[in-house]
């Protein structure tokens, strides 16, 4: 394996990591280190200066507050920008996902994403909570998706994106389509940690961030208990 680290980025953890999402960074770190890749975790605070060369850039969830002051930062700092025209991966999770986009709403109000998705959100007419699943892109050659969503945005895809999948249970984007991926920016409402819940997604971020398309394989049998757990607490609940 390569010996110069793989750096990841926790984006504004004081402002972005509701519901776990920071599980996303110990899972990516976890898997790169068990295959031998040198890894380096940051954890960018929303006063400090976005690094510009990273590999794998994580937006986790958070309330409308500091959503809207994320997106706010992350666009006068203009290093992410700079980050994904030098190939880097980003990872976007609820809120985080919908910063990525064109716009949102926050509290009522119109914001500004940071338009590296083709996708704009607004507010449905009920929350969406609960277990949420779906058929992913078979494109990206993994397991269909698990997770927990909690959230009140609708998120509408433009031409210049894909949905990360098709919902079979939960809400996701619109009831129909679920997250969404244009080259190597990927975002989800699947919070659970994601990554923890979906260990083939994480290596997929990990491919896309290395080069690497066959990373070595690892003993993922807590994740599949986990999932065949959830699969079947999901079945339970539609019987």
């Amino acid at each position: 394996m390569s010996t110069e680290s793989l750096r990841i980025v926790w984006v504004y953890p004081d402002l972005l990591s509701t519901y776990g999402d920071r599980g996303n960074a110990l899972i990516l770190a976890r898997r790169a280190r068990q295959r031998g890749l040198p890894i380096e975790v940051l954890e960018v605070r929303s006063d400090q200066r976005l690094p510009a060369t990273a590999d794998i850039y994580l937006v986790g969830g958070g309330e409308d507050g500091p959503q809207a002051l994320g997106a706010q930062r992350l666009i006068a700092d203009g290093s992410l920008h700079r980050a994904v025209a030098q190939g880097s991966v980003v990872f976007g999770v609820c809120a985080g996902y919908q910063l990525l986009g064109n716009s949102f709403f926050a509290k009522g109000t119109k914001c500004a994403g940071l338009e590296l998705l083709d996708i704009t959100s607004d507010r449905g007419e009920t929350r969406a909570v609960g277990e949420l699943t779906g058929d992913i892109d078979a494109r990206l050659g993994i397991p269909p998706l698990s997770g927990f969503e909690n959230h009140g945005g609708r998120t509408h895809l433009g031409p210049d994106v894909s949905p990360l999948a098709r919902v079979t249970a939960g809400v996701g984007n619109d009831g129909a389509s679920e997250g969404a991926w244009r080259g190597k920016l990927l975002g989800t409402y699947s919070h659970g940690p994601a990554l923890a819940r979906n260990p083939a997604l994480a290596d997929l971020l990990l491919r896309w961030a290395t080069g690497i398309h066959q990373l070595p394989p690892l003993d993922d049998t807590w994740s599949d208990r986990l999932r065949s757990e959830r699969r079947a607490a999901v079945a339970a609940a539609r019987a």
